[in-house]
């Protein structure tokens, strides 16, 4: 739940002098290349965040010697924005889960934390300022993109003094335009125990953009990751964590050091379970889900994240071997949970759950 957080913060508002709202064009949205007229910014120095503004969005100076180029220190969150249709108020879907899950990775990567406030009132207010720059559109959204990153001039390989959090946004169509072909990686590994995993830090990303590279190469949208000991127990697909629906069993590994603890995963799973859908957090093999396919056990794949929020797996590659899936139309739990998200998210159906922040 959250809740409004008492804030005593001060942020300096320096608004753009033309927006650019109006050369946009809200029917064709590339994802990720259209960005609002604001950013929220603020520094750590002298052991504090401080200096909260909200300016135009505009590039940035960046030393050549800066940290975050050489060693990588750098995290990031994903969110939406929605219009809810009847009210046309703007709602945010579990904010609070995105500030705690960003200071988890941050701890991680040895970065000081944001605080609650600075996090939720800079979103809220750079949200408000921005509010026009959210699509009308029921299959497009704005998507917010909180990130801190070292910003100090030094080559020692230590945890940086200084450091930056913006938040800017970008309105979006779908992420995906049709159903997923994956294929599963035996040999490049995504994440180990003891690592990263579990933090959304930039690094991890890019070392997951070759594998995915040979993949798309061979025809395939995305991955499907196996576990870096045997390559045996599947984790995550591509950047969504993944899950299957066999024997009537809603089937997701558990959140680990190697798995992100997606905040779609978290709310698919609770919804599931309130709907009396037996539930397991427990990993599939390789060899489970061949098997799953050939005997028809298998029903529904799907991942599962913020940029796409349900996406359906109509195929999957193993060892040379194509298995399709069953027809998209004959799901019913992923098409369920789809529209129960979408439906809170937009403000179709009541927020019991007290999931959502209007603004």
């Amino acid at each position: 739940m959250v809740k409004d957080v008492p804030t005593t913060i001060e942020i300096d508002i320096q608004k753009i002098v033309s927006s650019r709202l109006a050369s946009v064009d809200f029917n064709h949205i590339p994802f990720g290349t259209v960005y609002s007229d604001h950013m929220f910014v603020a520094d750590y120095y002298d052991g504090q965040w401080q200096d909260l503004r909200i300016v135009p969005f505009q590039n940035m100076s960046v030393s050549p010697a800066s940290s975050v180029l050489h060693y990588g220190q750098s995290v990031f969150e994903g969110m939406k924005a929605f219009r809810n249709s009847k009210t046309g108020k703007i709602n945010l879907f579990r904010p609070d889960q995105n500030q705690k899950r960003i200071n988890e990775s941050a701890k991680r990567i040895c970065i000081p934390e944001v605080p609650e406030e600075i996090f939720l009132e800079g979103l809220k207010q750079l949200i408000a300022i921005d509010r026009e720059w959210v699509p009308k559109s029921e299959a497009s959204a704005l998507y917010i993109r909180p990130f801190i990153f070292a910003h100090e001039d030094f080559l020692g390989v230590r945890p940086a003094k200084c450091y930056r959090f913006m938040i800017f946004t970008c309105p979006v169509g779908a992420y995906y335009s049709e159903p997923v072909k994956v294929k599963i990686e035996k040999h490049f590994t995504r994440a180990a125990t003891g690592g990263t995993g579990y933090a959304k830090a930039a690094g991890n990303y890019a070392g997951s953009l070759y594998p995915a590279k040979k993949a798309q190469e061979e025809g395939y949208h995305q991955l499907i990751w196996t576990d870096h000991k045997n390559h045996e127990l599947i984790e995550e697909s591509g950047t969504m964590n993944v899950m299957f629906v066999i024997n009537n069993t809603l089937r997701t590994a558990p959140v680990s050091d190697t798995i992100l603890d997606g905040i779609t995963r978290k709310s698919v799973l609770q919804v599931a379970r309130e709907w009396g859908i037996n539930v397991e957090e427990k990993a599939v093999s390789v060899s489970e889900l061949i098997q799953a396919i050939e005997n028809g056990t298998l029903k529904e794949a799907f991942g599962v994240g913020t940029a796409a929020t349900i996406s359906h797996i109509i195929s999957i590659g193993n060892d040379g071997n194509n298995y399709e899936l069953p027809p998209i139309e004959k799901r019913e739990l992923s098409h369920k949970l789809s529209k129960e998200l979408s439906g809170l998210m937009r403000g179709h159906i009541p927020d019991t759950r007290n999931w959502i922040v209007s603004l």
